[in-house]
């Protein structure tokens, strides 16, 4: 039995959900989510509790209940606060810019890289940190995960994108002969 799934999730005050089939929708003060939950899955809405309930399977399979339980909670905390996830730029002559919906990076290449932020994904650049905030937590990740990608931390200088709190391994570069 999933422990994940059988938790009820909190809803909170400006956020309504509703069921059509197998289709559950969202709504909050950020915006608006739909997921389509499988057929084995049940989603009720308890008014009394101001929460969620994700029931089993009745064929005892659970592998995708805990999932949907966890999409679910994130879809909630997604209109309600929204996600966000910060990357350091770290390098000499390592700079980057917001031009509307673009980031446009100078990562070492002879040429300037650019980054189109897909729609309900906003960027904004503090120094060397850029934060991508959105309701979509599986997006946001997304994003983050391509913008670090273009050019990762490397293990010498530690130059590149990293995550806020992210801890890069340095190695130590050629050692003198001493004689």
């Amino acid at each position: 039995m999933s422990r994940i799934g059988k938790k009820l999730i909190s809803l909170p005050e400006a956020v309504t959900i509703s069921v059509a089939g197998n289709q559950l929708s969202v709504k909050g003060p950020k915006g608006e989510l739909s997921l389509e939950i499988p057929k084995v899955i049940d989603v009720s809405v308890d008014d009394e509790a101001k929460a969620v309930v994700v029931n089993a399977p009745k064929d005892g399979n659970s592998a995708i209940w805990g999932t949907t339980r966890a999409n679910v909670a994130n879809m909630i905390i997604g209109v309600s606060t929204g996600w966000s996830k910060s990357l350091e730029l770290q390098g000499v002559g390592y700079r980057m810019e917001l031009r509307g919906k673009k980031v446009v990076m100078r990562l070492g290449f002879s040429h300037e890289v650019e980054y189109d932020l897909p729609e309900g994904i906003d960027g904004k650049i503090e120094g060397a940190v850029l934060t991508i905030d959105g309701i979509d937590r599986q997006l946001v990740g997304q994003v983050a995960s391509e913008i670090r990608s273009l050019k990762k931390p490397e293990p010498y200088k530690g130059k590149g994108f990293r995550y806020k709190d992210e801890i890069v391994r340095r190695k130590a570069g050629k050692a003198a002969k001493s004689e």
